[in-house]
């Protein structure tokens, strides 16, 4: 039997500490200054993607890279090596356990389609792995020539007195009078699959024309409530088993959905938009019917913690600097769950899986000297252990400091963002990276950032502002940002440069503008929307033509009259668009540009870099296009993610260089 994770993968970053009690972990220290870590450090795929725990606590499996080679690992309670299964070029997107006999590994592939709404599709598959290395693993829907090969929707894995089964969504295919398969159209059913031998069986039907469909399920399976919306109106139901409107009620952006069970399992707690405020609200409403009530009305929450066994609310971590301990409804686990917490406070801790009993429990720190550790403790045993790393080349000495910064908008807004300063170095007068985040609804946190910190160590100040319109500060916060694209929004970035420059903390004339996404589309407004701050703008899949965004994403949801009212919602009137499209003030580019796309990019079409591209070299303006093949809009790859990193690197150390 093997010892420790150690003896089975020291090279893939697992390692096993003294078991301490909690509380008592602490980072670890190096002695010196290490040299400077490789692009590469930080560019790479994380040396541990994901980690899982089964439900009762006794097996562990890890998504990791060990000799270059991606693969998942199973360890037991004891943390000897059960399974090794060793992977290609799968995207990953999930890793959970089936009791603890077998895990669930969701990837997704990017694919041509024609004659469709879109010509390329993010398709999700998922495998039913076994932990007994003697059995093979099987794809969800791979046999079933009337379902198309993937799945459209994870609806949740529980133990029903016959065995384990999954719920996915599936697209079937229709039959043609010859008894040919046709493909009628994308909306998919909800199936319950044989998580043992994949068998399949349809428990609800897919939506109706112009209607979209979701489901929740009980611990037995039983779809218990099924939301229903029109994607023309924007009206929508929630009915309960019987069939019987539980909740109703109409957005023309058809903003609304359920979210799970209630802590007892009797009720349904879901989100729909004040018809007064125009803002979402959460509500839980009885499934046997009854007055819905508003759910955690005066709570910040950061985000709610759902049991995956039965689908029931087990509590939320509150959004509060003051107080972020669990609020869990079962007092017992509740003071479980605060003491993993309580012990890696000054770590930026957060559970990241939990048994059942919470009895053991994973959680994950990064941020100042921590590029990333994930921690199991056992808390009845009274013990913890550093069992694997993210980023195992960079030593904590080569962390730059992380903290949050709070600064006010022009308008009197107050607003925040994170700072990542270079390590070892006095935070005067810096060279520095304004980074804003994608999305736009999205936010930065003080952790490990490997872009941002891939920066830092070369000798940059870098600043992530959560402008208006970032999540995290509650709904009021998300639509002060609504028609605010190259606005306030812009503005909002730009004040975060003031204020570093006020603090002494950054030199103004010593700016660059990098970002991905969203992101992509603030650099590239930065040097096109406002002049004179930057020296470059490097953006990674970025937005470049408003109305083209829109148009593409309009078209692509088969012209959901829900989906153009949320997407002019959100970016305000048409006659404003041109004026904060970078593409179209292509000639007031006041800067170098640096564009990288990835060719398979879903999101955001790699077109809108090559249209930028275009009109700035028309305009007779410096920039660089990188073609990343073969990549997403998540930067999923390893080698191309890392091309984009020494692209963008190379880019601002010509334009902006550190010293």
């Amino acid at each position: 039997m093997l010892k420790s994770i150690r003896q089975v993968a020291v090279a893939a970053v697992l390692a096993v500490c003294v078991p301490v009690m909690p509380g008592e972990v602490q980072a670890q220290a190096s002695a010196q200054t290490p040299a400077m870590p490789p692009l590469s450090a930080y560019g790479e795929l994380p040396g541990v993607e994901a980690m899982a725990i089964s439900p009762s606590g006794n097996s562990l499996a890890v998504l990791l890279t060990m000799d270059g080679q991606r693969q998942i690992m199973v360890f037991d309670r004891d943390f000897a090596l059960v399974n090794r299964i060793e992977l290609t070029t799968e995207k990953f997107r999930r890793l959970s356990f089936v009791g603890d006999r077998a895990i669930l590994f969701a990837y997704s592939t990017t694919v041509d389609l024609i004659d469709f709404t879109v010509d390329q599709f993010e398709l999700w598959q998922a495998v039913v792995i076994p932990v007994d290395p003697t059995q093979p693993a099987h794809r969800v829907f791979a046999d079933d020539r009337g379902i198309v090969n993937g799945i459209f929707g994870m609806h949740g894995v529980r133990e029903t007195p016959a065995g384990w089964r999954g719920y996915f969504g599936a697209v079937e295919f229709g039959r043609t009078s010859f008894g040919a398969y046709r493909f009628d159209h994308g909306r998919p059913a909800l199936y319950e699959v044989d998580l043992a031998t994949m068998e399949i069986r349809r428990v609800a039907e897919s939506a109706r024309e112009n209607h979209e469909l979701d489901w929740l399920l009980d611990e037995a399976g039983q779809v218990v409530a099924a939301f229903d919306v029109h994607t023309e109106t924007g009206a929508w139901t929630i009915e309960n088993v019987a069939g019987r409107v539980i909740a109703s009620g109409s957005n023309p952006s058809g903003r609304a959905g359920v979210m799970g069970l209630g802590a007892d399992g009797q009720s349904v707690i879901y989100f729909a938009i004040d018809p007064a405020t125009e803002s979402p609200e959460w509500f839980e409403v009885p499934l046997a019917g009854g007055a819905s009530m508003p759910f955690l009305p005066d709570v910040d929450v950061d985000r709610l913690l759902w049991n995956p066994l039965n689908g029931r609310l087990l509590g939320y971590i509150p959004d509060s600097e003051e107080d972020s301990r669990p609020v869990l409804y079962d007092r017992e686990i509740q003071g479980r769950a605060r003491l993993a917490v309580r012990s890696l406070t000054e770590r930026n801790g957060e559970l990241a899986g939990w048994a059942s009993d919470f009895n053991r429990v994973l959680m994950h720190t990064s941020g100042s000297s921590d590029s990333g550790t994930w921690i199991f403790m056992d808390l009845a045993g009274r013990s913890a252990r550093e069992i694997g790393y993210d980023r195992p080349r960079i030593a904590p000495a080569s962390v730059g400091p992380v903290s949050v910064v709070n600064y006010a908008a022009a308008d009197g807004l107050e607003l925040d963002g994170v700072l990542t300063l270079p390590p070892g170095r006095e935070p005067r007068n810096l060279p520095v990276i304004m980074m804003p985040h994608g999305g736009p609804i999205g936010h930065d946190e003080p952790g490990f950032d490997w872009w941002a910190q891939a920066f830092a160590a070369r000798g940059y100040a870098v600043f992530q502002p959560n402008f208006r319109g970032s999540s995290g500060r509650g709904d009021a916060f998300i639509r002060a940002g609504f028609g605010q694209w190259g606005r306030l929004m812009q503005t909002d970035i730009s004040d975060g440069l003031a204020h570093l420059a006020a603090q002494g903390t950054v030199d103004p004339a010593r700016a660059c503008i990098v970002g991905a996404s969203y992101g992509g589309y603030a650099a590239l407004a930065g040097v096109t929307v406002q002049q004179g701050l930057y020296r470059c703008a490097a953006a990674v899949a970025g937005v470049s033509d408003i109305a083209a965004m829109y148009a593409a994403e309009y078209r692509e949801t088969g012209r959901m009259r829900t989906v153009r009212a949320s997407l002019l919602d959100q970016l305000g009137p048409r006659e404003t668009w041109a004026a904060v499209s970078p593409r179209r003030l292509a000639s007031r580019a006041d800067a170098p540009v640096l564009l990288v796309h990835g060719r398979d990019d879903t999101v955001v079409p790699y077109s809108h870099s090559t249209a930028m591209a275009d009109a700035l070299r028309d305009a007779g303006k410096s920039v660089q296009l990188v073609e990343l093949e073969g990549e997403d809009h998540w930067l999923s790859r390893s080698e191309t993610r890392q091309q984009m990193l020494q692209a963008t690197m190379d880019f601002v150390l010509q334009h902006n260089p550190p010293d």
